[in-house]
Formats: structure tokens, C-alpha cells, sequence
């Protein structure tokens, strides 16, 4: 088959009318748990400076050296399709003066990320993510509301083999000591290292810790621990944060090699995996990772905030749901009620019985387009319709409508101006 002209970009998808109602479904969710615990919806560009990123996320994270999609304009600035959410939400919370709002703030968003990395299962160069920021509260209760809330949407989009892993990296405090030992370690075993990781060596020996190839795992194995080298006060939030997950029981593994891959995270971090818990890790799929971010605030330009919040990439959810076979779209919302005319005084009624329809909120399908009434009811009976209303041209004359039961194919006939309250009571058997 020849290829058409014009292609999606190498990395981007289509998201098609039979895909929409997978991110409507998980849209509802998010959207109805962000409310219940009063969290305000944010919109941030996709373009941002680049600054932003390589400041933010880090100049030695691959997201900035390898990902970013960038362009100079023709004013001579310098901006990047936005890669991930939280440095223009913060941002956004600087610009905006909301450090001057009752504290803390609760935000979340949804929407495309772009990330110029080589396309494979489940990662795009234009994905979707959903994410929640809580700014300007210290408290480890907020950490553990954090992995609640998420650990919560996953379950309500019945997603099965939750495995919820934390760890601390501590702060600015005890990080750097840990740091000293880790290079110290890697250094003795940098020739087993993968190519990667002798960069990582040298530019951000954390990230080594981050790594998922198989020739650095038993190297990783045995590196010192950060939780054996917490200070005080990161030790005593940590300790704190896993007293809150007891307490609201959420299942989780304690991970001392969880790092994740952004330089701004300190003291709490956390991933949502699906997978066996027994199973390699390479087998695992990352579902949402997040963290405290207490530093980047003022690294950005404003006064020192503690934070902490989580993303989730959207089609990983997806793919997933197929996978496990999670069925979209229930009772209330499927269409039970087809629309079917016959001749042009039917269709001019039809349309204005749509209307009355639409106002009623009782969905009903149709096909306007066409006159055959045998390709009409053919329809219906693929969409899996309960009832087809047939109205022709006696009937239109007539004022009166034809309700049929696809299943049993028995008829009746009602007045025109009552069909809407009678499908209404026969939905509700």
C-alpha cells in the first residue's frame, strides 16, 4: 500500500475518536479527586525559556541534554516545547505573585509534554501527562497525601499490580556527603560501568543510581545506602512520611536506589510501578514517579517554598488498561436510543427531537444522511441500541413516533411530544 504524503512527525500519534474516550475516562477521575481535596486547575504554555528547564531540571539530566525540543525566535530567544510540568508550574507560581496566597496552594494539570528521545513501547515525543503540585507546606503528611492521591486514581481506573516504591535522597545537608561516597565507590568499578553511567560518573553520580541497564545492576546492588546516611531532619521527615502511609495503608517497598531522573527532587521520592513485585525490574512499567522539591522555588527566582507533587504519563495508563482488558464507558453513558426518519418532513422533526433530547441529557444516535431505513436500523443494532424510534412521513403527519425494542422487535406507538418522558422511564427499567 502506498504511503500517504503527509505522516504524524516520527514519535507523535493521532488520538483518535476510539482512544478519546480512554483520556475522557481518566480526565473524569483526576478531575473529580483533584476537587474533592481542593486542588485548582493550572494551564501552563507549551513553550517556556530554555533557561527554565536546564536551571530547573538540571543541566546534567538527560531530559536537558538529550530531550528538549528547542528553538531560538526571531527576536533571538531562546524557548523549549515544555518536557515536563513542574518548572513552569512554579514559575507560574512565582510570575503570578501566588506565594502571596493563603498557603499551602494545591494545583493540577493535564495536558502534552514533548521530549525529543527515540520512540519505543509506550514512550512518544509528544505524550500526555496529568500531575498534582502542593506549594508552600513542609509537613511529610503532604507526601503521603501526595502518593494517596495517586496511588487512589490508579485504582479507580482499575489498574491491578500496584507497587508503590519510596525512598529519600535527603537534602543539601547530608546529600553531598552521600554523594563524596557514592563517587568514591563508583570510582573503584568505573570500568564495569555502562557508557552511560562513566558520564554520570563524573556529571551527577546520583543518576548512576537511576540507571536501568542490566551490565550496572549488580554494581548498584552493592552501593552504599542514603537512608544510612540521613541527616537528622531528613531522616526524621522520612520517617514520618512512611508512619502516614501505615496509617492510611497504602502497600509500599522501601528502595534505596530510587533517586529519580530531575536534579530539583530532596528528601521524598516515589514511584507507582505495575508489575509483579518478584519480577525484574526491566519488566516492570513505570506508571507515576514524584517527589518533595523544596529548593526549586528559590532557585527560580522565588522565596524559599517547600513543594512536593507527582506526574503520570497518560498513554502508559492506556496501553495498560488494554492490556488488562479494562473496559471503557458504563450503562448511563452508552447510547441506548437510536434516532431513525424516513423523508424530509421526518428529518426537519428529527432534528428539533434531537434537541429535545439533548436537553432531557438521555444521549440518542442517528443518521441523518441516510433514507434507507434497513442501513438505519443496521446501525442501531451495531452501536447496540435498545430502543430505535422510527419516524416517517405518516407518522410525522401524525405527530405520533414508532418505539421499537431491538431485542424482542416489538412496537408501540406514542405521541410525538411524549417520547422523551417515555424513554426516559424505559431507560430506568
Amino acid at each position: 500500500m502506498r504511503k500517504p504524503k503527509f505522516q504524524c512527525p516520527t514519535g507523535m500519534h493521532d488520538i483518535l475518536p476510539e482512544e478519546q474516550k480512554y483520556y475522557k475516562k481518566i480526565y473524569d477521575i483526576v478531575s473529580d479527586i483533584a476537587d474533592f481535596y481542593g486542588f485548582g486547575k493550572i494551564d501552563t504554555p507549551i513553550l517556556e525559556e530554555t533557561e527554565l528547564f536546564s536551571k530547573g531540571v538540571g543541566l546534567a539530566t538527560d531530559i536537558v541534554k538529550k530531550q528538549m525540543y528547542s528553538l531560538k525566535t526571531k527576536g533571538g530567544d531562546f524557548l523549549s516545547l515544555r518536557p515536563e510540568w513542574t518548572a513552569p508550574v512554579v514559575r507560574a507560581y512565582i510570575e503570578n505573585g501566588m506565594q502571596n496566597l493563603p498557603q499551602p496552594l494545591k494545583l493540577w494539570y493535564f495536558g502534552p509534554c514533548y521530549r525529543y528521545e527515540r520512540p519505543q513501547a509506550n514512550r512518544y515525543r509528544q505524550f500526555w501527562q496529568f500531575g498534582f503540585e502542593v506549594l508552600g507546606e513542609k509537613s511529610p503528611v503532604i507526601d503521603a497525601q501526595i502518593i494517596q492521591i495517586f496511588y487512589n486514581i490508579l485504582r479507580e481506573l482499575k489498574l491491578k499490580n500496584l507497587i508503590v516504591e519510596v525512598n529519600s535522597i535527603g537534602d543539601s545537608n547530608c546529600r553531598p556527603y552521600y554523594k563524596k561516597l557514592l563517587a568514591n565507590y563508583f570510582r573503584t568499578r568505573e570500568a564495569s560501568l555502562c557508557v552511560d553511567c562513566k558520564k554520570r560518573l563524573r556529571e551527577n553520580v546520583l543518576r548512576i543510581l537511576d540507571c536501568k541497564g542490566e551490565k550496572c545492576q549488580p554494581i548498584k546492588a552493592e552501593a552504599p545506602q542514603i537512608l544510612d546516611h540521613l541527616c537528622e531532619e531528613c531522616h526524621l521527615h522520612f520517617k514520618e512520611v512512611l508512619e502516614f502511609l501505615d496509617e492510611i495503608e497504602i502497600p509500599y517497598n522501601l528502595n534505596p536506589y530510587l533517586v529519580r531522573g530531575l536534579d530539583y527532587y530532596t528528601k521524598t521520592v516515589f514511584e507507582i510501578f505495575s508489575g509483579s513485585s518478584e519480577k525484574k525490574e526491566s519488566s516492570r512499567i513505570a506508571l507515576a514517579g514524584g517527589g518533595r522539591y523544596d529548593k526549586l522555588v528559590k532557585l527560580l527566582g522565588g522565596k524559599e517554598t517547600s513543594a512536593c507533587g507527582a506526574a503520570i504519563g497518560i498513554e502508559r495508563i492506556i496501553n495498560l488498561m488494554k492490556s488488562q482488558q479494562i473496559k471503557q464507558g458504563d450503562k448511563e453513558t452508552e447510547t441506548q436510543i437510536f434516532l431513525a426518519q424516513l423523508g424530509g418532513l421526518s428529518k426537519r422533526k428529527s432534528l428539533k427531537l434531537l434537541e429535545d433530547f439533548r436537553k432531557a441529557k438521555i444521549r440518542v444516535a442517528e443518521s441523518f444522511g441516510r433514507d434507507s431505513l434497513k442501513a438505519q436500523l443496521s446501525r442501531a443494532d451495531k452501536i447496540g441500541a435498545r430502543y430505535a424510534l422510527i419516524l416517517g412521513q405518516k407518522e410525522s403527519l401524525e405527530e405520533m413516533i414508532i418505539i421499537r425494542n431491538m431485542k424482542s422487535g416489538k412496537q408501540e406507538i406514542v405521541k410525538l411530544n411524549r417520547v422523551v418522558a417515555e424513554m426516559r422511564k424505559k431507560l430506568k427499567k
